[in-house]
């Protein structure tokens, strides 16, 4: 008997020990995602857009409400194109219109990612392809939101890709010009033509394509792109070279054909001229 409350006394003694000794985990405190979000303003506005970045991420991951956690996002991707991670910043773009289709921010989140692909153009002369991802997100974005005030930036931006789309063309032409190769010149003025009519490429390329069928001997074709550019730019540096091209009859044709164009009305973009060109 003696024994038996012997070990009970052990026993007791040990599970009293154990319990001093054991550590008690209380539960988790709730992460204040709107204290989080305020450090990412803060290295914002300190221009410290990495951590900034982390914050607003930390912050998207613990908001419960759905508007907070969408802004958050936006202004993680932001803050990652603003130190040029354009991959980053482009991919947590993407997530963010997957995650958040409905949220009011959505249309400057496709305006951030056409501006993205705009900014990683370097030179056309090397690489058409940023050019033409870029010109893509940007038509994207002037079809779906025309009326917004990013539009107006985004058709600047479309207008300097269509300077730079035609100069790439124009680069291979006078290439092909320069080894005497006249039919694959000839196809890539023509393109400049026909596709970018309002860049400042369209002036040269009817002139050089004058120049080339008068020098392959198809005058003919010659006299037509130099009337285009006689009707639409009789003025330009271009049409002068081009004028001095043909003879002393030539010279009276176009004449009236500038004359002629006085008492027309106007008709609008060349292109209405130039589509029947192909």
């Amino acid at each position: 008997m003696l024994r038996v409350i012997c070990i009970f006394i052990i026993l007791i003694c040990t599970y009293s020990c154990k319990k001093q000794n054991e550590i008690v985990y209380e539960p988790n405190k709730q992460i204040d995602a709107f204290k989080i979000y305020k450090e990412g303003l803060e290295a914002f506005d300190k221009n410290d857009f990495f951590f900034a970045s982390k914050k607003f991420s930390e912050a998207e991951i613990n908001f419960k409400n759905v508007d907070y956690a969408a802004k958050a996002a936006v202004m993680s991707a932001y803050s990652l194109y603003a130190i040029n991670f354009f991959d980053e910043a482009l991919n947590n773009l993407e997530r963010y219109l997957e995650v958040y289709p409905s949220d009011k921010n959505i249309i400057y989140a496709h305006f951030l990612i056409a501006v993205i692909y705009f900014e990683q153009i370097a030179d056309e002369k090397k690489d058409i392809d940023p050019l033409l991802k870029a010109s893509k997100k940007i038509d994207y974005f002037l079809e779906k939101y025309p009326l917004t005030d990013y539009a107006i930036d985004l058709k600047f931006k479309k207008d300097l890709i269509q300077n730079q789309l035609a100069a790439k063309e124009m680069y291979v032409a006078k290439y092909y010009i320069s080894v005497k190769k006249w039919i694959p010149a000839i196809n890539r003025l023509k393109l400049i033509v026909n596709s970018y009519d309002k860049t400042i490429f369209i002036e040269e390329a009817l002139h050089r394509l004058v120049e080339i069928h008068f020098h392959i001997g198809l005058e003919e074709e010659a006299k037509k792109y130099a009337s285009l550019l006689g009707y639409n730019y009789n003025s330009s540096e271009w049409f002068k070279q081009t004028y001095k091209i043909f003879n002393k009859d030539y010279k009276i044709v176009l004449e009236k054909q500038l004359e002629d164009k006085k008492k027309e009305p106007k008709k609008g973009f060349i292109k209405k001229i130039f589509s029947k060109i192909k």
